[in-house]
């Protein structure tokens, strides 16, 4: 019995000894598979005098501010002068940080006023460098008697502010870096030579083979060349960004900057469905609309309108986060979220030709008067296109309205793009009326303005391009071979744009030129390669122009 029972014992302990090592195996593989993947901002290396120990979280904060992670940049330099408070450099950031993205046009209320406080704090502080005390006497003109003297005058005392850090400092890369970066947010969006941007964008692009993992590089190469002139050079920038720095939601969305200019609507799609994602995940509200409206527009490119239709839907509830704390904290501020929620359905009636639903929408929550002013440019062109005019004249007059807003803020950027809605709304309201030459004159008048300036990086493009109106005007005439002219124009800023795409070959096809109109069909059909099925009547007539086509030679 007694041999039994040891036999059974040692039995048993050669069981948990085989079973030992497997639990703990069991238990280092769900260990492994908790433990969070490595954040991916990229490679940042700012050189400061502050406490070495804080010299990892430094590196982070302003990693995460080239990427415009706005609030996680600000909490990041919140933890360095935490662990050193004699670390005036780290205020710099938060106050960099509180003026947000540059491109997002003027700066008002909290955003001042946090940055003037974190100005006050770094100048407070102090700093151990002169190089350090350089950088926050330039951040300072962006606050600079901020009451009293207007934005373009300060935006510029800070370019030329961080143009004398940079020569000043010729070896300290981030000074280069952020010196072009505040060059091009001065540059005119009337300026066709693109001096700023051509000038910016070769210092960054010299860099970027010196340091290919740095986030600020990539980021603002993209912005430097987000005109349709100059797009294509972006596109290895544009390629690598997101690989760069994965872990920040604008590093994933700034690549579809690009992709749209170039017209590859897949790339934008996969690149915004990533950010938008990532963006949700982090309660940027504004930045998960913003990454909506690229995709709204991508998709529609496509004729993939079931996917908008989605978007349209979630919209209104998403829009609703836009007063948390967090709703402004990435790239995209709030006014931009508010932009988006007012464009996607905008775009979503207008790209479609859907009149009638373009007629009813509603304004939203006047978050910023460019966004409100998206629902009433839409409107009204939808009820003149619906044979609808008796509510044109409310639309054209609130336009007027939001203009003489803006021009009163002088923010002359929007008041320019407002008044451009509002002459081709009057264009279109004396199209019904039935007085064409004028409607040709005003619409001519609006293509031509638009055409002068640039689209702002708050839109992946127009709600509905002027001179695309104006060719669908000319084609209603009769007057093909000048609407083919205007199409084609269009898609030389607007590259594999829909409605241009078809507008082109139709007018070719309606003025006898079978080989032209076939040319614009095969790219239309391109394009629309995993459309919905049956599809909008434009593509089916496109695919059977080609088909007939096919069947006669």
């Amino acid at each position: 019995m007694k041999r039994t029972n040891a036999t059974l014992i040692a039995s048993l302990l050669t069981v948990l000894c085989l079973l030992v090592p497997r639990v703990a195996s069991a238990q280092a593989d769900k260990h492994d598979h908790d433990h969070p993947a490595p954040e991916r901002l990229g490679t940042v290396d700012f050189p400061t005098t502050c406490a070495p120990s804080t010299k990892a979280e430094f590196n982070r904060a302003t990693a995460l501010l080239h990427s415009f992670a706005f609030l996680a940049a600000t909490n990041g330099f919140e933890k360095v002068l935490a662990a050193d408070p004699t670390c005036g450099i780290a205020a710099w950031g938060i106050a960099l940080s509180a003026w947000g993205n540059p491109f997002a046009g003027m700066k008002t209320g909290a955003p001042l006023e946090k940055g003037a406080a974190a100005v006050r704090r770094a100048q407070t502080i102090g700093a151990q460098s002169q190089r350090e005390r350089d950088y926050i006497a330039a951040v300072a003109e962006l606050y600079k008697d901020a009451q009293t003297t207007d934005h373009p005058t300060r935006i510029a005392a800070y370019e030329r502010a961080m143009a004398r850090v940079a020569a000043t400092y010729p070896d300290d890369g981030e000074a280069q870096i952020f010196s072009a970066l505040a060059s091009l947010q001065t540059a005119a969006p009337t300026d066709k030579t693109y001096a700023k941007q051509l000038k910016a964008g070769a210092v960054l692009e010299r860099m970027f083979v010196q340091a290919p993992d740095h986030p600020g590089l990539a980021h603002y190469i993209i912005h430097a060349y987000d005109v349709p002139a100059l797009a294509p050079r972006a596109l290895d920038a544009a390629r690598r960004y997101s690989q760069i720095a994965p872990a920040a939601a604008h590093a994933l969305h700034m690549p579809s900057h690009t992709f749209t200019r170039v017209g590859y609507w897949r790339e934008s799609v996969e690149s915004n469905l990533a950010s938008a994602a990532a963006a949700k995940r982090e309660g940027t509200t504004a930045e998960q609309l913003h990454a909506l409206d690229y995709q709204t527009y991508a998709y529609l490119q496509m004729a993939q309108d079931d996917a908008v239709r989605r978007i349209v839907a979630e919209v209104p509830t998403i829009a609703t986060s836009l007063s948390a704390p967090t709703a402004g904290g990435g790239a995209a501020p709030v006014t931009a979220g508010g932009y988006a929620a007012s464009a996607i359905p905008a775009r979503y009636a207008l790209e479609r030709g859907d009149w009638a639903g373009a007629a009813a929408l509603m304004p939203v929550d006047h978050v910023a008067p460019q966004a409100e002013a998206v629902t009433h440019f839409a409107r009204a062109i939808g009820a003149a296109r619906a044979g609808k005019p008796s509510t044109i004249d409310a639309d054209i007059a609130r336009l007027t309205a939001l203009r003489d807003e803006l021009t009163a803020k002088k923010d002359t950027y929007w008041a320019g793009q407002v008044e451009i809605q509002r002459v081709m709304a009057s264009a279109w309201q004396a199209w019904t009326a039935g007085r064409k030459e004028e409607a040709f004159t005003l619409a001519a008048q609006g293509a031509d303005a638009e055409d002068a300036t640039e689209k702002a990086a708050v839109s992946p493009g127009p709600i509905a391009p002027a001179r695309e109106m104006l060719a669908d005007m000319l084609l209603e005439a009769g007057r093909a071979a000048d609407a083919r002219t205007a199409y084609e124009q269009v898609l030389e800023r607007e590259p594999r744009r829909f409605r241009a795409e078809y507008g082109a070959g139709l007018s070719a096809e309606r003025a006898g030129d079978q080989e032209g109109a076939s040319v614009h069909y095969r790219s239309l059909v391109d394009i629309c390669e995993k459309a919905d099925l049956p599809g909008r009547d434009a593509l089916q007539h496109a695919r059977a122009f080609l088909a007939k086509s096919s069947a006669s030679r």
